[in-house]
This record gives structure tokens, C-alpha cells and sequence, in this order.
């Protein structure tokens, strides 16, 4: 059974910080390619950033040089550091793993991040 399990949302202030969190079991960590989508009110869900099996990176404009992808295969854990926090960055995160070339493809439960102006 595989789980992805987030932790680290809050509220926080704008301009302050969250480390966001998702360990997962269930599968070879390592040969997935790990992201984090997050869905404000009323909007799509979106791909925020994303780190593959090798260790590179993508980020969405509106989050680069604020967030930092990382990812640590000895412990199951994708983090997600945000910085600089803006109210626009106010949604529900889910970590997302993908294995390439496959259909396997998990979501976590969310976590909520808000900030406040």
C-alpha cells in the first residue's frame, strides 16, 4: 500500500517561512520523480516544483528563488522550503510521486498553507 504523507502547513505572515514535508512508503522512493502541487480556492491545481530521481530541479516562476526543492532518498522525505511567503502562496500542497515512463503515479492528502497579509 502506498502512502505519501505531507506535514509542515500552518499559517504564517507573509514574508515568513514553512518547511513542508512528505515521507513516503510503499514504493522505491528513489526512482521516482517527487513534486509538490498546490490548489488556492476556485483555481486548477498547479505544479509548484518538482525534483527528479537525479536531483534536478523545477520550480514554477512565480515561486523561484523563494522555494527550495530537496529530497532525501535514505529517509523517504521530499521537502518543500518556502521562504518569503506571499498571501497568493495560500492554497492546499500535495506531494506527488511519478515514476517516468510508467503509469505510476501517487498523490498525498494535503496539507494547507496559509498566509496572511
Amino acid at each position: 500500500q502506498v502512502q505519501l504523507v505531507e506535514s509542515g502547513g500552518g499559517l504564517v505572515q507573509a514574508g515568513g517561512s514553512l518547511r513542508l514535508s512528505c515521507t513516503a512508503s510503499g514504493i522505491i522512493f528513489s526512482f521516482y520523480t517527487m513534486g509538490w502541487y498546490r490548489q488556492a480556492p476556485g483555481k486548477q491545481r498547479e505544479l509548484v516544483a518538482s525534483i527528479t530521481r537525479d536531483g534536478r530541479r523545477n520550480y514554477v516562476d512565480s515561486v523561484k528563488g523563494r522555494f527550495i526543492i530537496s529530497r532525501d532518498n535514505a529517509k523517504n522525505t521530499v521537502y518543500l522550503q518556502m521562504n518569503s511567503l506571499k498571501p497568493e502562496d495560500t492554497a492546499v500542497y500535495y506531494c506527488n510521486a511519478k515514476r517516468a515512463y510508467t503509469d505510476a503515479e501517487y498523490w498525498g492528502q494535503g496539507t494547507l498553507v496559509t498566509v496572511s497579509s
